[in-house]
């Protein structure tokens, strides 16, 4: 078990990157979620309370201005090859956009959680 964070600083770097990983921004170990993006109450194996820790409409923001530019760099990259054509567009960018999003969506939420866990951004008041 890891130690106390009461007594240590919440590094703000290691969280994210826990929670990027999908795993409790504490310990690191337990997964943070149930199902694909269901978060857990408490992380069973330090104990950490983390249903507090509600990302809201900040987790669409993010996601989105991440597809946005994925989608950017595939669009120029279309372009400056010649495939300009509409249809291209239709059958490329629809269903890559869709990939992409499935595919960050938990990681994302992740690092949010890790991000609100160390600032210490609860929706809980005194927990």
């Amino acid at each position: 078990m890891p130690p106390d964070t009461d007594d240590m600083r919440r590094d703000v770097w290691v969280a994210m990157w826990r929670g990027l990983r999908c795993r409790c921004p504490r310990c690191g170990e337990a997964w943070l979620f149930h199902h694909y993006l269901e978060q857990v109450d408490r992380c069973p194996v330090c104990g950490e309370p983390l249903a507090g820790y509600k990302v809201g409409l900040f987790l669409p923001l993010i996601v989105v201005t991440l597809v946005m530019f994925v989608i950017a760099v595939i669009m120029l990259a279309m372009e400056l090859a010649g495939h300009g054509n509409p249809l291209v567009y239709l059958y490329v960018l629809v269903p890559a956009s869709v990939v992409v999003l499935l595919a960050i969506l938990p990681s994302s939420k992740g690092a949010l959680i890790g991000l609100f866990w160390a600032k210490d951004l609860s929706d809980v008041l005194d927990r």
